[in-house]
């Protein structure tokens, strides 16, 4: 069990004056509630895009808002994404089907498939690459490639007056939580939220819109640093920009600059709310699911790193977004069940943890890239491909695909080239071939015991893995060539990049802390059962947490 919050303000105080420590904020928890009876009308799933566990442990004592309310609850600190693809589709696909990527389907948030009819061979996770219309980097948006159903979805099945919400700044978080069957779904693009095509936008939608169309039309001042960021703020030089110091001034008209900052959650966690209330979510005969994904840590992340004072910022403005969220469902007297987690962790720019005592940090070798290793096998073997290039890919890392115009004796010996290229390499951890991953079974046990060989099969899937796959070793960033935007990134098979928070919370039940990992596989079969929903045994990868820290049993069969 955790200190209740009375004991952490008194341990706080204690904190040697001076300290950014010493000025967190005091804490105080609310009167007990009413053990709740039945099951919940609402369940609210929030995932915080690039919310590693590290992040979580930094920053917990400082929030004050959502984020304390959360902590009242269920606290899994150790919470994983336990596949290697610890991307944003992947991570999100798990988190309402129970399942992980090696049965979503969902390996990446890119693959290729050179049997596609379009010169873009390259798939997004989220798009419907039949469509004429759509291609990579402008989807077609669609749950298309998610090979099982969301809890959403599930409900749905039981109960047909169930309504399934997805609202994100990113359409692959929408597609991946809210799955096949959703009754309304918003994400960003371009200056505003927009849906399916042929739907048309609700008056909340709408009304967001007009609000951040103002925003973005008159500009915004520099956000204030709270006092307990003030180590972070500090400049750190990468290439010809610097990062550290950012306080996400809003310059007129420049709508990419409002998605990259803390404003986006708040629009994120406002059209929430408002379809919410639009809506009559947890009014009705049968439960709903809110799903809301807010995508601004990660923009922040890739941005900036996590570790300057333009995180520190993000997580102060995060915490009160949803603490703004929750008080609009607290306002409609709604019986709800939240939980918060993340999509994939993330860790810091190696410009930064070069002076935090992590040399070992660095960028990833150019030679690495799919381009540059194809011609390293054809300067070997002499096999190259009669059209495209020998192999692709989406970077240093990952998968790898072997060009399917090369005969198979060809692609035999332009495989065995990539290992042993890959492997010989002082950056990559492990290599493994589609044939390893097909014959390794899939695994079980605790996650952060796994081998690097168990964690590369959670996430493989036979029709849509590369012929290799390649992890690199702990601390090598995979932007061999970093840009202002895009400083630091995700995706390895490591913990910073795995292990997620987990907080569950409802109004009458026992908050409680429990160390020991769990998986994001294991929030839709709590979920169920909260909810009294059947489902059949060995339908789920994860299994169900009691999130009752009292005498009760929230996994227990209902009557």
């Amino acid at each position: 069990m955790r200190l209740p919050f009375a004991s952490l303000a008194i341990a706080a105080a204690l904190i040697l004056p001076g300290t950014a420590e010493a000025k967190a904020p005091a804490r105080r928890a609310p009167a007990p509630a009413a053990q709740p009876s039945g099951p919940p009308k609402l369940i609210v799933a929030i995932s915080v895009d690039q919310f590693s566990a590290d992040l979580f442990a930094r920053y917990r004592r400082y929030f004050t808002a959502g984020l304390v309310r959360l902590q009242q609850g269920a606290v899994f600190p150790s919470g994983f994404q336990s596949h290697a693809a610890t991307e944003t589709c992947p991570g999100h696909s798990t988190l309402l089907t129970g399942m992980r990527p090696a049965r979503t389907g969902i390996i990446a948030n890119y693959w290729y498939d050179s049997a596609v009819p379009r010169a873009d061979k390259r798939i997004y996770c989220a798009e419907d690459e039949n469509d004429g219309a759509s291609t990579s980097k402008d989807p077609v948006v669609s749950a298309s490639h998610l090979k099982v159903p969301t809890l959403g979805e599930r409900m749905k099945a039981v109960w047909p007056a169930s309504r399934n919400v997805a609202v994100s700044a990113k359409d692959r978080a929408v597609a991946m939580m809210g799955g096949h069957a959703i009754d309304a779904a918003y994400w960003w693009k371009g200056s505003g939220f927009v849906s399916f095509a042929g739907r048309a936008l609700a008056p909340a939608a709408q009304a967001e819109n007009a609000a951040a169309a103002a925003t973005i039309k008159a500009g915004a001042p520099a956000m204030a640093v709270p006092a307990w960021c003030a180590a972070a703020d500090a400049a750190v030089p990468v290439k010809a920009f610097t990062m550290g110091t950012g306080r996400f001034a809003l310059e007129p008209g420049k709508p990419d600059a409002y998605r990259v900052s803390p404003r986006i959650d708040a629009a994120t966690g406002d059209l929430a709310a408002r379809l919410a209330g639009e809506m009559k979510l947890g009014q009705g005969p049968a439960p709903d699911l809110l799903s809301v994904s807010f995508s601004a840590t990660d923009y922040v992340g890739h941005a900036y790193g996590t570790g300057g004072a333009e995180m520190c910022i993000q997580l102060a403005e995060l915490d009160k977004t949803i603490g703004r969220l929750l008080a609009a469902l607290d306002a409609r007297n709604l019986d709800y069940a939240v939980v918060l987690t993340a999509d994939h962790g993330g860790t810091d720019a190696p410009e930064r943890l070069d002076r935090q005592a992590y040399p070992a940090a660095i960028r990833a070798d150019k030679a690495l890239t799919p381009d540059a290793l194809g011609k390293a096998i054809t300067a070997k073997t002499g096999i190259a491909a009669a059209s495209g290039p020998l192999l692709l890919g989406d970077g240093p890392f990952g998968d790898y695909y072997v060009n399917k115009s090369l005969t198979p004796q060809q692609r035999t010996e332009a495989t065995a080239a990539l290992m042993a290229l890959l492997i010989a390499h002082p950056e990559v951890a492990e290599a493994f071939t589609w044939q390893q991953l097909s014959e390794e079974p899939m695994p079980s046990g605790s996650p952060q015991d796994w081998s690097l060989l168990e964690r590369a099969r959670a996430s493989f899937d036979p029709d849509r893995s590369g012929d290799v796959v390649s992890l690199l070793k702990r601390g090598v960033i995979p932007i061999p060539d970093p840009a202002p935007g895009y400083t630091a990134t995700h995706g390895s098979a490591w913990d910073y990049d795995r292990r997620v928070p987990m907080l569950f919370w409802r109004k009458g039940l026992a908050g409680f802390e429990q160390p020991n990992p769990v998986e994001t596989v294991d929030i839709a079969p709590t979920f169920a059962a909260l909810l009294g929903l059947a489902v059949p045994a060995g339908t789920f990868d994860g299994r169900c947490l009691d999130i009752d820290g009292g005498a009760g049993d929230t996994c227990a069969p209902k009557p």
